[in-house]
């Protein structure tokens, strides 16, 4: 099996020495300093479950040197901020691509499908839910640091994710538990529930997400980002795994929030390097689907609104 992974990452250099443990061809699309490291000492997965270390990876810089007629799987593990770019260089060189080439995107988010069904039919394309936590010590390592439920594979189109099984078990045989689901949209918004009440906020306060439950101001805001998406959820007639805002709070400040009560978000990170982040698939994927449905959404509005001030200043 051949496999291309875009976006070399914690999660990118995660998957990438995942599959390749268990007899996968991988190939690498990196560049500047995180292609140069992983060209000379190769890619590590450290942290939770067993360690990997994968000598002479191939790493492309530049999509003309991709080899043609090679990969059954792209895995894309990049930053949602470079979805656009990178489905239109795929789009451009799809002479890399086999007949039933799978795209598969790892991303925060929701809707991170769409930029590459511009190009791609939906049989093509296909999405993870990834709760799993990979951090990235080193360009060219990745280190499990949390594991609270399996990855899961599927489409947001209802295709069939069967095709999607080889991948769910050579990343189930390197530790890291992975599963098809026919409800991968169910899992995604649970997830868009989690990141959208706690990453831009915790950013902007500059705290973990323990500490945002800990204040009575936050906590205002987070019940409100909770109870808007809710109704976007129910407008937009997609579904989540809770019936109502209330039963999902409960599990929320009971068990998701204390688990990971002193993590700083990857929004968190991503302004303490003053780099995009990806509030346009978190919050903002909110926004446009409430204001396509006439469901108020000011509160996740007004914290968009707010990092998208922070990154101005960049």
């Amino acid at each position: 099996m051949n496999i291309l992974l875009i976006g070399a990452g914690g999660v990118g250099i995660g998957l990438a020495a995942s599959v390749a443990s268990q007899g996968a061809n991988v190939s690498i699309y990196a560049r500047g300093q995180t292609a140069k490291a992983i060209k000379e000492k190769g890619i590590k997965r450290t942290g939770l479950f067993e360690h990997y270390k994968i000598k002479d990876m191939p790493v492309y810089e530049n999509y003309d040197d991709i080899p043609e007629d090679t990969f059954d799987y792209i895995l894309i593990a990049s930053k949602t901020t470079a979805n656009d770019d990178i489905a239109e260089n795929l789009a451009n060189h799809k002479n890399i691509f086999k007949d039933n080439t799978k795209i598969i995107i790892f991303q925060n988010g929701f809707g991170n499908d769409e930029p590459y069904l511009r190009y791609f039919t939906e049989k093509q394309v296909y999405c993870a839910r990834v709760i799993t936590g990979f951090t990235r010590p080193e360009r060219h390592i990745s280190e499990v640091t949390v594991y609270t439920e399996p990855i899961l594979l599927g489409s947001l189109q209802n295709e069939s994710p069967d095709c999607l099984s080889k991948i769910a078990e050579l990343i189930t045989s390197s530790g890291i538990k992975c599963e098809i689901t026919y409800e991968l949209d169910k899992y995604l918004w649970a997830k868009m529930l989690y990141n959208c009440t706690l990453n831009a906020l915790g950013a902007i306060l500059d705290v973990t997400y323990g500490e945002l439950t800990e204040n009575e101001y936050t906590l205002e805001i987070m019940n409100a980002i909770i109870d808007e998406i809710f109704e976007v959820i129910k407008a937009s007639n997609y579904e989540t795994l809770w019936s109502s805002a209330d039963e999902y709070r409960d599990i929320f400040y009971s068990k998701l929030v204390p688990d990971t009560y002193n993590h700083y978000s990857s929004t968190h990170q991503d302004i303490q390097k003053k780099i995009k982040t990806e509030i346009d698939s978190l919050n903002g994927k909110v926004i446009q689907l409430g204001e396509i449905n006439k469901v108020n959404v000011s509160t996740n509005k007004l914290i968009y609104n707010l990092i998208k001030a922070i990154e101005t200043t960049f």
